[in-house]
């Protein structure tokens, strides 16, 4: 296994790859079930230069799509739900309902589809597999293994939220981001009326 180190705006990335140089992990500090390095493994940057150079430009706002090979174990499910995933646009949101419906998951595996796409750490590609791109029924952002705080910056980056000075690092230790929710996918906010009191 090959690993190496980037810094990011989300802060430190580790980046795993196998024996191929495939792709197969995208962690940040304090992930929930995020990859750490173990012993035997290799460090070097060789098989990651693509990678490093796609994050890049995707962190400058210059790259919508990442055209990496990659590859995740997983479940025939999981594998499903995370082909779904990648189907997501840049720049949109949608929820765990419609992609439980992408994937031909009955209504009531929505709770099994959040846990494949990483609320519980599943995702083992954050950020290159856009599972930031999830969001709750009601707009909530909820069920991102990276951190809410994190989730927002992707967002706002993306411009599916409204930027407030961009992305900056994320200081590890931080404390997480209050739950913020995005209307419906597809709902267009009403503007709360004026007030005619005087």
């Amino acid at each position: 296994m090959f690993w190496t180190d980037v810094d990011s705006p989300l802060g430190p990335l580790l980046l795993t790859a196998g024996a191929d140089g495939v792709l197969t992990s995208v962690s940040v500090p304090g992930q929930k079930g995020g990859r750490s390095v173990e012993e035997g493994w290799r460090r070097d940057p060789g098989p990651f230069r693509a990678a490093v150079e796609q994050l890049d430009a995707y962190f400058a706002a210059d790259l919508k799509e990442f055209r990496l090979p990659m590859r995740a174990e997983g479940t025939a499910f999981r594998t499903r739900v995370w082909a779904a995933l990648d189907s997501v646009p840049y720049g949109s949101t949608t929820t765990y309902g419609e992609i439980a419906a992408r994937v031909g998951a009955p209504r009531a595996a929505v709770r099994a589809v959040g846990g494949a796409i990483g609320a519980i750490g599943a995702n083992p590609l954050l950020i290159v597999r856009p599972c930031h791109r999830i969001i709750g029924a009601n707009g909530a952002l909820t069920g991102y293994a990276g951190g809410l705080d994190r989730k927002v910056r992707l967002l706002t980056l993306e411009g599916a939220l409204p930027a407030t000075g961009g992305v900056s690092p994320v200081p590890e230790g931080a404390p997480p981001a209050p739950e913020r929710s995005l209307p419906a996918p597809g709902v267009i906010p009403t503007p709360p009326r004026p007030s005619t009191r005087p």
